[in-house]
C-alpha cells in the first residue's frame, strides 16, 4: 500500500481517541488505596500505591515515573470523585469511535484483553504484539487501516521483558490461570501445567500466547513472575517491545493496553518475514511485509525521524539483522525506495 492510498480518520474521530486515552489514564490512578510512593531502581523511577492490608504493607505498581503520571497522581483524589461520570464518558467515546469506523475487537478478543487489563497485565509490562497490535495503529497515527491489512485473528500474543517482570516486585491479581479458567481457556499442553505459556479457548478457539526476548543462543521457555506465566523466548523481540506506547482498547467502556511503537513494529515485521519461508509461514511472511509496507509508507510521510532512528538502530545491531532487513526489502521495491530516502 503506497502513500497515495492512505486515508485518515476525521478530526472528530482523532480527537475522541485522544480524549478516551486521557480519561482512561485518569481512571488508572483514581482507585489508589494508599499513598503514591516513588521507588528508584537502576536509575529509573517506579511509582507504587502503598497501603496496609491486614498486618502487612502492600505496594502495587502504578507506572514508570514521568511528568504526565506525576500530574495525574497529584490529582488522584479529585479523579476518584469523578469516576462514575468518567466511565460513562469513556463508554460514549468508544461508541463514537465505532461509528467513525475505527477497528474494534471481536467479542472474544475484547473480553480477554479487557480481563487481562483489569488483572494488571499491561500495567505490569505486558505488550500486545502481532496483528492485534497493528489494528490499534489507527488511533496512534490517525489513519484508516483496510480490513484486508488488519484481518481479525484468533491469536493474541502478549510479550514482556523477563527482567522487568522480576524488577517490579508486583503480580497480576487475580492470577491469569484463574482469569483464563473463568473464560473457558485450557492450558496447552495440559501435561506441562507448571510451565504454561499458551492457552486456547475451547468455545471460540482464541489462542493466547506469552512471549519474551531471548538474550541467549537458544529460544527456550522463560518465567515472567509479574504475570505468573511462562513465556516462549524469541530473538529480535527485545527490539520490538522496547519503549511501548499505551493505547485505549475500543471495547465496552474502554481499557488501557500497551503495543509496540509503530516504527519498531514496521522494522521488526521486515526482520521476522525473513524467518518465515515455507508453507503456512510463507503466507504469514507476506502479511508481515504488507503490514510493514503500510506503516513505513505512513511514517515516511508523518514521522520520518522516528522511522529513520528505528531503522538505523536495527541495522546497527549486527550482520544477522542487516541480512534480514536487506532480504525483506529485496522483495519490496517501493518500500526499499522509501527507506533509501531516510539513510
Amino acid at each position: 500500500m503506497g502513500q497515495g492510498q492512505v486515508q485518515y480518520h476525521t478530526l472528530t474521530g482523532q480527537s475522541a481517541w485522544q480524549d478516551l486515552l486521557r480519561l482512561l489514564k485518569e481512571e488508572a490512578v483514581s482507585d489508589l488505596r494508599g499513598k503514591p510512593t516513588l521507588r528508584v531502581q537502576g536509575g529509573r523511577g517506579y511509582w507504587y500505591d502503598r497501603y496496609r492490608q491486614g498486618d502487612k504493607i502492600v505496594e502495587r505498581y502504578i507506572g514508570d515515573d514521568n511528568e504526565d503520571l506525576r500530574a495525574r497522581l497529584e490529582r488522584h483524589q479529585i479523579l476518584r470523585v469523578q469516576a462514575k461520570d468518567r466511565r460513562r464518558e469513556t463508554a460514549r467515546l468508544v461508541r463514537l469511535l465505532r461509528s467513525e469506523g475505527y477497528l474494534t475487537p471481536d467479542l472474544a478478543t475484547g473480553q480477554i484483553l479487557m480481563a487481562m487489563s483489569r488483572a494488571g497485565v499491561f500495567r505490569l509490562g505486558g505488550t500486545v504484539v502481532g496483528t492485534q497490535a497493528f489494528r490499534h495503529y489507527e488511533g496512534v497515527l490517525g489513519m484508516r487501516i483496510s480490513a484486508d491489512a488488519a484481518a481479525q485473528t484468533d491469536d493474541i500474543d502478549i510479550a514482556s521483558f523477563e527482567r522487568l517482570s522480576l524488577a517490579l516486585g508486583d503480580q497480576v491479581d487475580p492470577a491469569l490461570a484463574d482469569v483464563f479458567a473463568s473464560m473457558r481457556f485450557e492450558p496447552l499442553p495440559a501435561v506441562e501445567r507448571s510451565r504454561v505459556w499458551r492457552w486456547r479457548q475451547t468455545q471460540r478457539q482464541t489462542l493466547v500466547e506469552f512471549l519474551t526476548p531471548s538474550f541467549a543462543a537458544d529460544e527456550g521457555l522463560r518465567e515472567l513472575p509479574a504475570l505468573g506465566v511462562s513465556a516462549q523466548s524469541l530473538h529480535f523481540l527485545n527490539y520490538l517491545i522496547a519503549d511501548p506506547v499505551t493505547v485505549p482498547l475500543l471495547y465496552r467502556d474502554g481499557a488501557l493496553i500497551q503495543i509496540p511503537r509503530p516504527e519498531r513494529y514496521a522494522v521488526h515485521k521486515l526482520i521476522v518475514s525473513e524467518r518465515r519461508r515455507h508453507g503456512e509461514a510463507a503466507l504469514k511472511a507476506r502479511k508481515d511485509r504488507a503490514q510493514a509496507a503500510f506503516l513505513i509508507a505512513v511514517l515516511a510521510q508523518e514521522d520520518p525521524y522516528a522511522l529513520s532512528d528505528a531503522w538505523l538502530e536495527a541495522r546497527d545491531k549486527g550482520a544477522a539483522w542487516r541480512a534480514a532487513l536487506d532480504g525483506a526489502l529485496a522483495k519490496m521495491p517501493e518500500t526499499e525506495r522509501l527507506i533509501s530516502t531516510l539513510e
